[in-house]
This record gives C-alpha cells, structure tokens and sequence, in this order.
C-alpha cells in the first residue's frame, strides 16, 4: 500500500490528496452544471440538458418519498448537490493513480510532508512512495464532515420549522426515553459518515491489491472497476434519500395527529 501526502502544520495532520480530490470533485459537478444550462431549450434540449433533467426528476422522485410534495421543491437543489459531488468523489480513485517515489525530504510552505526518519524507514529502497490521487470519500474525514453538516441541518430546520413537535418527539412516547431519543439522533451522523466511507475505502483498498498482481491483475481490475460504479451510485443514492428522511422526520408532523 502507498502513503498518502499528509502535511504536518501545527498540530494538524492535512491529507493533500483528499484536498486535491475535494477541489476536483466541485470543478466537475460545477461543469456539469454549467453545461446542463449552458443552452437551455424546450423545443431542442441537448443531450447534456437532457441527462440533467432526467437527474433532477431522479432527485425530485427521491425526495417526494420521504415527505409531503408541496414540502418537496426546496430541498431539489440540496439534493441535486448531495448526490452529485458524492457520486463524482466516490469515482474519483477508479480512473488512475498518481503514485511518485521520493528519496529526498518533501516540504510544503515550510511544513514537512516527508522527512529523512520516513525515507530511512521506507521498504524496498526505491524511497518513499507517494499516491496523490484518490476518492475523497475515501478518507473518514471527508464523509463525517458531510455528515455533521446534514446533521446541522437537520436540527436547525427541525427548530426553524417545526419547533414545537421538533423539541417534542424528544421525550416520546414516554418523558424517561429522552436520553434514548438523544443516542438515536447522534447515531444518525455516525451511520451516514461511516456506511460511506467504509465502502468508499474498502473498494480503493481492493483496487491497490489488485495493482500489486501487475498485468495478470487486469481482468479482475476491469470487473472491480465496474462494480464500483455502481457501489458508488448506490452509496450517494444512500446517502441522499437518508438525508432527507432525517429532514423529512425533524421538519414534518402528521397533522391528522394533532387534530384529535
């Protein structure tokens, strides 16, 4: 297995790779975007802005499953984003790698990415071997962050528009099951960040045992790479329909319940 560049600054140990990955993952979706609207027609839509319609009537379908339609058309950008760039970043680590060996210290701004102690210790004596490309979802990182920003979403819209039955559903059915309640809300982060990265990364680390067997490898590269599409697809389709469940459960109380 290869090392991954980790800038060492302060106190913080920073993946470059994963930035690398995050920085290409938003510059496709941002294209794809800008192409899919780039020529707007409703007589002769191009197939770009065919792909997309058809993208936003998948996310729009998704949605409308987990709440109210007239709850549904303010969450098809956020979905549209969700499933976008995690799709694109769980692909990111198939195409290629960009693996470089190194037998001299490597520094960024004056802050250490290899050191003489890691070169001395490396294995094989072909210096200290560098991968500079993978999927961001790969790194645990990457998806927690993504999903403790849906867990802050989903309590500020549970507060913002539902507050009453928002602060309410804590303590149901009984008073003595809040803290029950409270566990279930913190596992929701930690479920969606880990089912996504664990199958992000266990496929990457696949795909690099796979390299090790050299050309004899290549069939089974070929297969793997092509499951992993659809893993990838899967997993951002998981991620996304989750997401708006939570919001669906913290923003939506049935209203036939109150009225009796």
């Amino acid at each position: 297995m290869h090392h991954f560049p980790v800038w060492q600054i302060g106190g913080l140990n920073i993946d470059l790779s994963t930035f690398l990955g995050i920085i290409v993952s938003c510059l496709i979706v941002f294209i794809l975007a800008r192409l899919s609207v780039r020529n707007l027609s409703v007589t002769n839509p191009s197939k770009m802005q065919n792909f997309m319609e058809w993208v936003i009537e998948f996310v729009h379908g998704i949605i409308a499953s987990t709440m109210p339609l007239n709850r549904v058309k303010p969450y098809v950008a956020l979905g549209m984003t969700i499933i976008m760039f995690i799709f694109v970043s769980n692909l990111l680590g198939l195409p290629f790698g960009l693996v470089f060996s190194y037998t001299e210290p490597l520094s960024f701004l004056g802050y250490p990415i290899i050191t003489e102690e890691m070169i001395h210790n490396a294995h094989g004596g072909h210096g200290y071997e560098l991968a500079w490309w993978k999927s961001p979802t790969a790194d645990v990182s990457v998806t927690f962050g993504l999903a403790i920003i849906v867990f802050f979403l989903i309590h500020y819209l549970g507060l913002k528009q539902n507050t009453k039955h928002y602060l309410k559903h804590y303590f149901e059915p009984f008073w003595f099951f809040f803290p029950l309640n409270v566990i279930k809300e913190i596992s929701k982060p930690l479920t969606l960040g880990l089912r996504l990265y664990a199958n992000i990364f266990a496929g990457e680390v696949l795909i690099a045992t796979i390299l090790m067997a050299g050309i004899a490898g290549t069939p089974l590269l070929m297969a793997w790479q092509g499951f992993s599409i659809f893993v990838g697809a899967i997993q951002a389709f998981l991620f996304t329909i989750l997401t708006m469940v939570y919001i669906s459960q913290a923003t939506v109380h049935d209203e036939s319940h109150d009225s009796h």
